[in-house]
């Protein structure tokens, strides 16, 4: 069975279920539906990133985020907003549709002055409860790779409803290593599943209300 590039995102959906995972993103026989949080969120994004790329002005909707949106733009260095970014399995930078692309990231704003770089992700969500800071790992090292100058990443995740700000820090010479490690392994785990034509059933709290793949003797809806 073939592999498509991989994500955060990918690897986030088959950790929480496999044949949920299976059925979503590889046979595609069940379709996620656009929710209005999935909706706003989106509208946001494109809204954030043309204020900051074109100064163009936010809709009233999204005034409450131009603090927190200025003090980012305040930020000395080069920004890239919505920058993307493709490794191949060897970790060399490629393009991202390029036909040997094996991992895909997007980075809502990154800021490069020197040897530093700033990287920034937007959320809409209401709480920074459950915030992960495993995507901004990732990007950390797409730029590594990217920008051989960047040394240092400071990163963030950016909470803009719950005015919440995540902070994380990474180092091309103590992290990059480590985290690379562990990604690969996450990775590898998906890549059987692949390899094996495997997709176990992982139930969890979220069946009962919240699986699509009815067909799962798990979903709480049978």
């Amino acid at each position: 069975m073939s592999k498509p590039a991989w994500s955060y995102s990918r690897i986030k959906a088959f950790e929480t279920c496999p044949k949920q995972f299976y059925h979503l993103k590889v046979v595609k026989d069940y379709t996620e539906p656009e929710t209005d949080a999935m909706s706003y969120g989106t509208a946001f994004h494109t809204a954030a990133e043309e204020y900051i790329r074109d100064n163009k002005p936010l809709e009233n909707r999204f005034l409450y985020a131009k603090p927190a949106l200025d003090s980012l733009n305040a930020r000395k260095g080069d920004k890239l907003c919505e920058l993307r970014m493709g490794l191949t399995e060897s970790l060399e930078p490629c393009d991202f549709f390029a036909k040997d692309v094996w991992w895909r990231g997007v980075i809502d704003l990154a800021i490069l002055n020197g040897e530093v770089a700033d990287v920034l992700d937007y959320k809409t969500s209401k709480s920074a409860r459950y915030a992960d800071t495993g995507q901004l790992e990732l990007m950390a090292l797409a730029l590594f790779k990217h920008y051989p100058e960047i040394q240092n990443v400071r990163a963030g995740l950016v909470f803009v409803v719950s005015r919440d700000f995540v902070k994380a820090a990474y180092s091309r010479k103590d992290d990059e290593m480590r985290l690379w490690g562990k990604w690969v392994k996450k990775y590898n785990r998906m890549q059987a599943a692949f390899d094996t034509d495997t997709w176990n059933s992982q139930p969890s709290g979220l069946c009962r209300r919240h699986c699509l793949v009815t067909s799962c003797v798990h979903n709480g809806n049978k």
